[in-house]
């Protein structure tokens, strides 16, 4: 498996999370922030971590964690996050909830880009002096994130009959 050529002028802003390096297109990034007050939105799907207003535009929170799987995501440390990655998206802005916000990196820096992982949300990963750099397929996911979870129908239970009990006769009471 090979991966696709890296283009030169490409650039990707880069972040952590659990201490490990992400990045996402320059390109579809918006601006970065610290980190914002976030709402909870009840009966999202669970990679939302809320809202937030940015200038007078409700945006979307996605936690990066949950998304990718990342152990230590819950719902209560969305404080603790300290940026937000402002991404485009094909309905607008959506913020990337993020430990800690890196900066940018140029395809002038990276060495030929390995095969992506075995992970359907990964487009790359880069080999950057002193940094390996996982490329998130961005598209893939702002899908992922807000996917609706899949609801399993209730579990089909034997219904049992209730009879009249039957006397010694053989007559029903």
């Amino acid at each position: 498996m090979t991966a696709p050529a890296i283009a030169s002028g490409q650039a990707w802003c880069t972040f952590q999370l659990a201490g490990g390096d992400y990045g996402v297109e320059l390109a579809r990034v918006q601006e970065v922030l610290r980190a914002q007050p976030v709402t909870r939105l009840p009966h999202a799907p669970a990679a939302i971590a809320g809202l937030m207003n940015l200038r007078g535009r409700i945006v979307p929170v996605v936690d990066t964690r949950r998304v990718l799987g990342i152990d230590g995501a819950r719902a209560g440390d969305v404080a603790r996050r300290s940026g937000l990655v402002i991404v485009r998206s094909a309905d607008g802005p959506v913020a990337l909830l993020v430990d800690a916000i890196g900066d940018v990196r140029r395809a002038e820096d990276a060495a030929p880009s390995l095969p992506a992982a075995e992970s359907p949300l990964v487009a790359r990963t880069l080999a950057l002096p002193g940094q390996l750099l996982v490329v998130l397929d961005l598209d893939r996911v702002l899908e992922r994130a807000f996917a609706a979870p899949e609801v399993t129908p209730p579990s089909v239970t034997p219904t049992t009959t209730v009879t009249s009990p039957t006397r010694a006769d053989g007559s029903r009471s």
